[in-house]
């Protein structure tokens, strides 16, 4: 057993009262890394992770199960299985069965939870103190031993079809999986979370199983937990739950998986027309980088940079950001608009997710491409801290709870091998500077490729040509 603290105060503070950022603001940073616990962090001998942060206040514990799997590693045949599976681990397992898990669930006041992301799946409990061995327990015994029957694999195809119809009437949804399919196209991270219908009405109970077979490892897997958690207690329900699985004597980690098979963006454009939408939806996106890139925190802060946009928002006109100003000034051109950071292991996605009415489509676009590419060459020092502090409170405003909380310690520790202490983002944060962001958008921004992606009235949104050379001006 490896045990280790990560986390907590750490001698970067020197730069936090640099810049425009109120005395107020510095004092809530200050007073949030000083709250910041350690994260204590044990490895048990089969390689899995375990790792908890107490919080005080609270009888309250958030325990779940992060494995580093999820669409991006399904083949095209499987698209749709580690959500599939999404729905039938709690169906019952070989200690539990299905109206075991409801009725414990129900007379504890335990919530039981599970998501997929592209790169990541997450079971996950909320329970009482008093309750974390049953939780464990129970968490180690679907991962373990789910029982996976014909019959409820059956039963599940018509839910999941169901649910991927109300997701297509979500259109930023829609939207952003398109953007995927263009811009990751003959790459595994085109793939669609649910699964095409097809293959929700075909996947079988040994794809399922060979699935868990191949991707359920304990090198893969972090049990983190957030509350009124003791972690040499945690440690050892751990070991009792999860210690039967054996260790891999050669592990291929994610990223094997990912160097084995990388993702990387094309320049390209989807269109899908319905003349019965009021306006159009269009994503305009490049590529930026992965999660332990150097440059990743910079892409946090352009994105705050940019900012974010909604008509009905009368106070946008006054804004200290440029784009929300520029569309407010000229209301007609945008209904919102919303800039985004999309990042996995090798790659990412950084753009503007935008609805806007013809005729003013155009315009719209102009004043988005104007703005990202504006900042190869102008960036004001004063901007710039106000974008380096609402970034700063965007992460402090994320952590709000146990479940958001060991969902962090749980991605970090996949993405980064560690858990990042609040005072070093903060302190990389505060090293980025306007020569060395307009460095970032030069280097990722100006003459590049883009992907788009559109649905709705999309005759009126600029030919792909004529945005792609939006991304670069031939004087200043």
């Amino acid at each position: 057993m490896i045990r280790g603290v990560q986390g907590g105060m750490a001698p970067v503070l020197r730069n936090l009262r640099r810049g425009f950022a109120s005395s107020a603001m510095v004092a809530d940073q200050m007073r949030a890394m000083a709250a910041q616990v350690p994260t204590e962090v044990s490895t048990m001998s089969n390689g899995m992770r375990v790792a908890s942060e107490v919080r005080k206040g609270t009888d309250m514990v958030t325990v779940g199960v992060h494995l580093s799997t999820g669409t991006r590693f399904e083949t095209p045949e499987t698209n749709g299985a580690a959500h599939f599976l999404e729905h039938l681990i709690f169906k019952g397992s070989k200690k539990y069965s299905q109206s075991d898990i409801e009725t414990k669930a129900e007379n504890m006041g335990i919530q039981l939870n599970a998501y997929t992301a592209r790169e990541q799946t997450v079971y996950f409990a909320t329970a009482m103190k008093k309750d974390v061995p049953l939780v464990v327990d129970l968490l180690g015994d679907i991962i373990r031993n789910s029982k996976l029957e014909k019959s409820a694999v059956e039963r599940e195809r018509d839910v999941i079809l169901r649910e991927l119809q109300e997701v297509n009437q979500q259109m930023d949804e829609t939207v952003f999986d398109y953007l995927h399919e263009v811009a990751y196209q003959n790459t595994p991270l085109a793939n669609t979370i649910l699964g095409t219908p097809e293959n929700i009405q075909t996947l079988t109970v040994d794809d399922l199983r060979n699935y868990t077979k191949k991707h359920y490892k304990p090198h893969r897997m972090v049990l983190a937990a957030a509350g009124a958690v003791d972690h040499n207690d945690l440690v050892k329900l751990s070991e009792k739950a999860f210690g039967s699985m054996e260790k891999e004597t050669d592990p291929i980690t994610p990223f094997d998986l990912c160097t084995k098979d990388p993702a990387y963006v094309t320049g390209s454009e989807v269109r899908v027309h319905n003349e019965n939408m009021p306006a159009c939806h269009f994503a305009i996106a490049f590529e930026s980088v992965g999660w332990t890139h150097p440059d990743s925190v910079a892409f946090v802060v352009l994105q705050s940079l940019l900012g974010n946009y909604n008509r009905s928002d009368g106070s946008a006109q006054w804004s200290n950001m440029r784009l929300p100003r520029s569309m407010a000034v000229h209301a007609d051109h945008c209904l919102s608009f919303s800039s985004f950071n999309t990042t996995y292991t090798d790659t990412g996605l950084f753009g503007v997710y935008c609805l806007a009415k013809p005729p003013f489509i155009h315009d719209a676009v102009t004043n988005i491409t104007t703005e990202l590419v504006r900042n190869v060459f102008k960036i004001e020092e004063a901007a710039l801290e106000r974008a380096k502090a609402k970034a700063k409170m965007n992460v402090l405003a994320t952590l709000d709870g146990t479940q958001a909380i060991a969902d962090e310690i749980g991605r970090q520790l996949h993405v980064y091998g560690r858990r990042m202490p609040m005072t070093e983002l903060f302190a990389r944060v505060d090293e980025i500077t306007t020569s060395s962001m307009k460095d970032i958008a030069e280097q990722y921004i100006y003459d590049r490729e883009i992907a788009v992606a559109a649905m709705g009235p999309v005759w009126a949104l600029p030919e792909y040509q004529w945005m792609r050379r939006r991304t670069y001006w031939n004087s200043y």
